[in-house]
């Protein structure tokens, strides 16, 4: 399957990427998401077994977000992570599977008896909205 985005909006304030694909499939995906399932080596590992689970990251920002070619993007995080490449069909995958793997995620974070906390919480903003915002036409039906 070859998708491309026809739109992309990063939403501060809720923490989210906003993504519409051609096929009129549209996502949001938050920022803490996006940094724990960063398709970096540094996250993933050079092969099965050997990712390294993120923590800390629940109130992670996105700095930048930079074209990479015709096929790709990289997103600068505030937490200084800005390696991986995320493909148009990486983020349509995680935006169709998010549910699984944030189940997944929070289960791994359990088993570890680690937190989405930051170490340093100096950030007290925590907003649990996931809707689109007012007046978005790309995603909201």
């Amino acid at each position: 399957m070859s998708v491309r985005p026809t739109e992309i909006k990063l939403h501060q304030q809720s923490r989210l990427l906003e993504i519409a694909f051609s096929d009129e499939v549209c996502y949001q995906l938050p920022y803490e998401f996006l940094r724990v399932y960063s398709p970096s080596a540094e996250v993933i590992g050079h092969g099965r077994g050997q990712e390294t689970l993120q923590t800390g990251k629940k109130n992670v920002a996105v700095l930048e977000v930079l074209p990479v070619g015709t096929y790709a993007m990289k997103i600068v995080f505030d937490d200084g992570h800005d390696s991986g490449l995320y493909t148009w069909e990486y983020l349509y995958d995680l935006g169709k599977d998010q549910t699984a793997l944030w189940q997944d995620y929070l289960g791994r974070l359990t088993a570890a008896g680690a937190s989405r906390e930051p170490q340093d919480d100096s950030d007290t903003c925590s907003h649990g909205s996931h809707g689109c915002s007012h007046g978005s036409s790309g995603c909201g039906g």
